[in-house]
């Protein structure tokens, strides 16, 4: 299936915003990465229906990316999501999101639901008795139960080990329908590897553990699969400069090739950079951790490099390297806690207190790196309480007062996060933060006052007296304006917290 590469954390709209805004100034930076595909599908997939609907042309956007805009496609995923209904007594909330989202495909092409009745999927239907693994959960090359199931071009679905050596040794065709394949991406899928998951923790099935297995992609040339053997193998040199030399190859080659970071990492060469990111020379620790970030742009190099314990050392340059190693090593962290149980791993590391010291006394990529990272970071609830332990509050409210930094929204962003949180509320309250808010709603940008806006109504619906006191600075009158002329989401915050403020005393 398709509609289920990239189920995200879900988040509110200008949490999305600031991080569609953090990786499209990452496309014009070196050493980063690109998630459109990402963000849009965070933006559709987002759990307050009321704060926003996704438009048409991000809709479009991803059934153009996701291949789902023909009558052909949406037959076919529409009837790989119903046998998922079927299989499973009560509707999750991801297969309510696919179903959802299919809809909408189906509505900007125009297409009648009548014409997706008939279905090649619909004889494969039938249950297995609970005691046996159903068939579909057995990968099609080795019969066995699926750990890391991934689809291919033709639709079918494969353990990932498995269909890589199937790809690797010079084949392009679909091993269960002999079909070419148009390309050789393999989409994660997770709704089947949830529902595997279930059904093994119901029948008491005890699933293998299994390291991610990366091979060297398709069609690599001989060249440049000698190449980084003999630039990993340098990276265990007794000579310094061969070593350097080695770091600075790998980061370039890394740099804007995805199939370079999947060879690099298939050759070894993620364990030697990590144990590089210890080593006593700040030019080292620098080339080393970008490097790093850059091969971390990859899912699966993700959960290497995590998995070598490459968090602890980023956090240590981080505190003590140079200054582009500790913006680089902020972006790291960034990417590597797109993994869940990272955010958490780097908060139980004290990574944050560092994060937030960059964030105050950086550069302007470093606070920006820093802003990314941190944001990322809170969106885990133990993180939450070590943010605001370690600081956050004042400097935050330093990007808002310093317009130069053009950092209003990431601020803001990060300061509704914390809003939700008891002594998020309670730090803001102390530091005079309501009339700073009130006046980015009167004069600022009409993206600055709408996610002002936003702060303002967590603060108030959690507690009142945020909104008297924000009365007293004059912002009732900027809030009836803004629910007339703001953006769209802005008048829908704008009435919200009108509506609210009716319910409030000693309103005029």
């Amino acid at each position: 299936m398709k509609v289920d590469i990239l189920l995200l954390c879900l988040m509110d709209l200008h949490q999305v915003e600031l991080m569609h805004t953090q990786l499209q100034r990452a496309r014009r930076r070196t050493d980063t990465q690109d998630m459109e595909l990402a963000m849009d599908l965070m933006v559709v997939f987002s759990k307050k229906k009321d704060d926003r609907n996704a438009d048409s042309a991000i809709l479009e956007r991803l059934a153009t990316k996701l291949e789902l805009h023909t009558v052909a496609d949406l037959k076919e995923e529409t009837f790989a999501v119903k046998k998922l209904l079927k299989r499973r007594r009560q509707n999750s909330e991801s297969l309510q999101q696919m179903t959802d989202l299919l809809n909408k495909f189906k509505a900007i092409a125009g297409i009648d639901e009548a014409l997706l009745v008939d279905s090649p999927f619909s004889k494969t239907l039938q249950r297995c008795p609970t005691s046996l693994i159903p068939h579909e959960f057995l990968c099609p090359i080795t019969l066995e139960i699926m750990i890391d199931p991934v689809i291919v071009a033709s639709g079918q679905t494969y353990e990932r080990a498995s269909i890589e050596k199937w790809l690797f040794s010079n084949r392009r065709s679909c091993p269960k329908t002999g079909q070419t394949l148009d390309h050789l991406s393999l989409a994660p899928n997770f709704a089947l590897k949830n529902v595997i998951r279930q059904w093994c923790e119901q029948n008491k099935v005890e699933l293998p553990r299994k390291d991610p297995v990366i091979l060297p992609p398709f069609g690599c040339s001989a060249e440049i699969i000698e190449e980084i053997s003999s630039l990993v193998q340098d990276l265990y040199s007794c000579n310094l400069d061969v070593r350097r030399e080695a770091i600075v190859k790998i980061r370039m080659l890394s740099k804007e090739n995805p199939e370079n970071r999947i060879l690099i990492a298939s050759s070894g060469g993620i364990p030697p950079l990590v144990q590089l990111l210890s080593y006593p020379d700040s030019e080292i620790q620098e080339q080393t951790v970008t490097a790093l970030l850059n091969l971390s742009i990859d899912e699966a190099n993700k959960r290497l490099i995590s998995r070598e314990g490459a968090i602890p050392a980023i956090i240590e340059v981080l505190q003590k390297g140079n200054g582009q190693a500790k913006e680089n090593s902020a972006a790291a962290l960034f990417s590597l806690s797109m993994i869940d149980e990272n955010k958490l791993l780097v908060g139980n590391l004290n990574g944050i207190p560092p994060l937030v010291e960059l964030l105050g006394s950086g550069t302007i990529r470093g606070k920006k790196d820093a802003a990314t990272a941190l944001f990322n970071l809170s969106l885990n609830q133990a993180n939450k309480s070590r943010v605001i332990k370690a600081g956050i509050i004042p400097p935050l409210l330093h990007l808002l007062e310093d317009k130069n930094l053009g950092m209003v929204d990431e601020a803001l962003s990060i300061l509704q996060l914390l809003a939700s949180h008891p002594e998020g509320r309670s730090e803001i309250g102390r530091l005079s933060f309501i009339e700073t808010l009130v006046r980015i709603i009167q004069t600022g940008t009409p993206k600055n006052k709408e996610c002002a806006t936003s702060v303002l109504l967590e603060l108030g619906l959690n507690n009142s007296s945020f909104i008297l006191g924000a009365l007293q600075y004059g912002v009732y009158e900027s809030l009836v304006e803004l629910s007339k002329s703001g953006t769209n989401r802005a008048q829908r915050k704008a009435n919200s917290l009108l509506q609210h403020m009716s319910k409030c005393e000693h309103i005029p």
